[in-house]
């Protein structure tokens, strides 16, 4: 058996890795350097400048190739200089279709960057494929996914927006931060490119900054490698080194965020203070039998409105509590809670904002990895 054969559990340890040349070192060395020496000009052993390409960014990239099926892995400074070299692969006067609740920091880089350069965004609800293919046009030339959305945990048929792209001959991305490969794989539903935030889930320890695209067309990865190259957004050794040493655990990691986040979710949805709870494992969820047939589990991310329904209640109920951290960020071994309307959100405008539901006291929870009792009791006594 191949490595590339391995089962998931399996290839996120050993899955495009190798033991290192030089001294058969089990973990990929931290190579901890600008340049390479060069027997002749134009004479090297395959890396030369380290923003080009790094060993141990080099073992990053195949690994995360390697746990979403892709053939071709891309490391970034960011999630969002990830996204930034998508969009670069547009001209002006290009056309993209994208969810209408969108991450913040993706809207503020559409509509705040990349719209001064002639490309023009479209945000609209992704569940309803023929409203989609209505928007189409023979500019469209991108649709970008996010799915489960962040923060409403709208769920997107990845399948089904595939077979639209491809009839349309248009590029299909999907930021998978909040699923992993653990629970979903875009690329084997059809779409083209996958994207992470590997700051999140798949780093695992809130301790690196770093973002991942992973493709199997050779030519797209061609591409978006000039692409990275020429710009330059690439992370550090040291990074690469972190986030590959959190892959080798993501498993495990999801395995628990999964079943605290059933326990939580349901904990909350029986709660007489809370009005609202969005996780996609609920039935009645929309599309939830989506969810259901790809995804193997439904993750660890809840977001929920008190009954009270106002800024200060959310507030007040965050400010309590003590075992959930009040922070951005998501998907790190500790539990997390936050206010997308002054925090992640806070960059899209109110109107736009309230209109997918990202109201003033709308709360999320990145459920972590704790004993899930202790997690239950501080929520209980901050509620």
């Amino acid at each position: 058996m191949s490595k590339e054969e391995l089962r998931f559990n399996s290839k996120t340890i050993h899955g495009g890795q190798e033991p290192d040349k030089a001294y058969g070192a089990v973990m990929p060395p931290i190579y901890q350097t600008s340049t390479y020496a060069q027997s002749t000009p134009g004479g090297h052993k395959g890396y030369e400048y380290s923003r080009s390409a790094n060993p141990t960014r080099t073992a990053l990239e195949r690994a995360m190739a390697s746990i979403e099926n892709g053939e071709y892995g891309l490391a970034f400074a960011s999630g969002l200089s990830a996204i930034d070299a998508v969009v670069k692969l547009l001209k002006p006067g290009d056309e993209v279709i994208s969810t209408n609740d969108l991450y913040g920091g993706s809207y503020r880089l559409f509509r705040q960057v990349f719209e001064q350069y002639g490309i023009r965004f479209h945000f609209m609800g992704l569940q309803d494929l023929d409203a989609i293919e209505a928007q189409i046009n023979d500019r469209t030339q991108l649709i970008w996914v996010e799915t489960p959305t962040n923060p409403m945990m709208n769920v997107v048929d990845i399948k089904g927006m595939a077979s639209l792209a491809k009839k349309h001959n248009i590029l299909l991305a999907v930021d998978n931060t909040f699923a992993t490969p653990y629970l979903q794989r875009p690329l084997d539903l059809g779409a083209d490119i996958v994207m992470h935030s590997a700051t999140k889930y798949l780093g695992g320890h809130s301790d690196v900054v770093v973002g991942a695209l992973v493709v199997k067309d050779k030519g797209l990865a061609d591409k978006l490698y000039f692409i990275q190259n020429a710009s330059g957004a690439v992370c550090g050794p040291m990074d690469s080194f972190l986030v590959l040493r959190g892959i080798k655990t993501l498993h495990v990691r999801m395995q628990r965020h999964c079943d605290n986040g059933r326990e939580i979710a349901n904990y909350l949805k029986a709660h007489p203070k809370i009005a609202k709870v969005y996780w996609p494992g609920f039935k009645e969820h929309p599309n939830h039998e989506i969810a259901k047939n790809q995804m193997s589990d439904f993750g660890g991310m809840i977001s929920f409105v008190p009954k009270s329904g106002t800024y200060k209640e959310a507030v007040a109920i965050v400010e309590k509590l003590r075992v959930f951290t009040l922070a951005e960020s998501l998907g790190g071994v500790e539990s997390l809670a936050g206010h997308p309307a002054s925090m992640t959100h806070a960059s899209i405008p109110r109107e736009e904002r309230e209109k997918s539901g990202v109201v003033d006291s709308l709360i999320r929870l990145s459920v972590g990895i704790e004993d899930v009792r202790d997690l239950i009791a501080d929520l209980e006594q901050a509620l």
